[in-house]
């Protein structure tokens, strides 16, 4: 009974394991097969002159520089507007949001933004921007409908990222005398910045990948103009000129070659945001934790910078402060907060040596 039982175990997790390399196997040959497929009807038909020129029916000429510089210019709006929105809510909710029931309400409502389709917050947009707001198709209405679209993004993961600062850290500011403020700024931000960092990566990526929402708010327009005539000008990207050329047009050979910039931009955003993630990782595993140079005194040491007044500091530390808050455990805790004492405080220098 106990052999047939191992032989029925030995057989299950062979089971699940060939399940599991079969599956992984699918996924590996359908992203190859894309990919080579894309490249193998994209490549031929580019140029330079795809590439630097502009779309003219009277010289009879076709070029996406027009569509790659409205990218960029609704890149730069989107980011714009959305960085310090969601950076700003996700540190409210993390940091100083007291009731938890509004928390999870703000949480489900991001997660619901994000699954709603991109073609409804296009109708949304071209009705809100376009229509009662008073503005032309163009880039600024186009970007403000992408905000609404990436702004669940930037909050789901700098609020991740932020929860993932240890709280010593926050603790040994405190105690250290800092505001919650300063300490949000000097200390929890730069330990979550990889995720920041990556988030923005993914939500530009998103921006640059997007089609529907910009069809009613951006425009088909394939002119070349500057950042502040394209705000309240028709100007296409490089998705909407793609649909255009596709569908509207028939050129499949050009769409297939702007489908390849399009991969190629967004194989560079992927890798550019694994490589910022390793070694804004690398560089935060670098510093010492705040436990370890805190050890078994940070009580104390809070204890000790919560009884003097922060005004009164650099007069009364001679007098009230404990044995084991020494300048060199003072040193530790800033270095371990990834902070310089100087660049907290000009007396952290002054602290008694033990």
């Amino acid at each position: 009974m106990k052999q047939q039982w191992t032989l029925r175990r030995r057989l299950y997790n062979g089971g699940m394991r060939g399940l599991v390399w079969l599956c992984a196997g699918l996924t590996c040959a359908l992203l190859i097969f894309l990919i080579g497929y894309i490249f193998y009807r994209g490549v031929p038909g580019l140029s330079w002159q795809l590439i630097s020129g502009q779309t003219s029916y009277i010289r009879n000429t076709v070029g996406i520089l027009p569509n790659l510089l409205n990218t960029l210019y609704i890149i730069l709006v989107a980011m714009a507007v959305v960085l310090p929105l969601g950076v700003g809510a996700a540190i409210y909710l993390t940091e100083y949001a007291a009731s938890g029931r509004l928390v999870r309400i703000i949480e489900f409502a991001a997660e619901t933004l994000t699954g709603i389709p991109s073609i409804i917050f296009g109708l949304v947009g071209m009705m809100l921007f376009v229509q009662k707001l008073g503005l032309q198709a163009g880039i600024l209405a186009g970007g403000l409908t992408l905000v609404m679209m990436i702004l669940p993004t930037i909050i789901r993961t700098t609020q991740e990222s932020l929860k993932t600062v240890p709280q010593s850290y926050r603790e040994g500011a405190l105690a250290l005398g800092a505001g919650k403020w300063h300490m949000v700024r000097t200390v929890v931000l730069p330990g979550a910045v990889d995720g920041i960092v990556t988030g923005c990566i993914l939500a530009i990526g998103r921006i640059v990948g997007e089609s529907a929402a910009l069809l009613y708010t951006a425009g088909f327009g394939m002119a070349l103009v500057s950042l502040f005539d394209s705000l309240h000008t028709s100007s296409a990207t490089l998705t909407v000129a793609l649909y255009v050329y596709a569908t509207e047009g028939g050129e499949t050979a050009l769409a297939f070659s702007i489908a390849t910039i399009l991969m190629v931009l967004t194989l560079l955003i992927n890798l550019t945001a694994g490589i910022i993630g390793r070694k804004l990782k690398r560089k935060r595993r670098s510093l010492p934790t705040m436990r370890r140079a805190t050890g078994s005194c940070s009580t104390c040491c809070r204890m000790w910078a919560l009884s003097i007044p922060f005004p009164s500091f650099p007069q009364e530390w001679g007098q009230r402060a404990t044995p084991c808050l020494c300048r060199r455990r003072m040193s530790s805790i800033l270095q371990g907060a990834g902070c310089s004492s100087r660049s907290w405080y000009p007396w952290a220098e002054e602290l008694p040596r033990s």
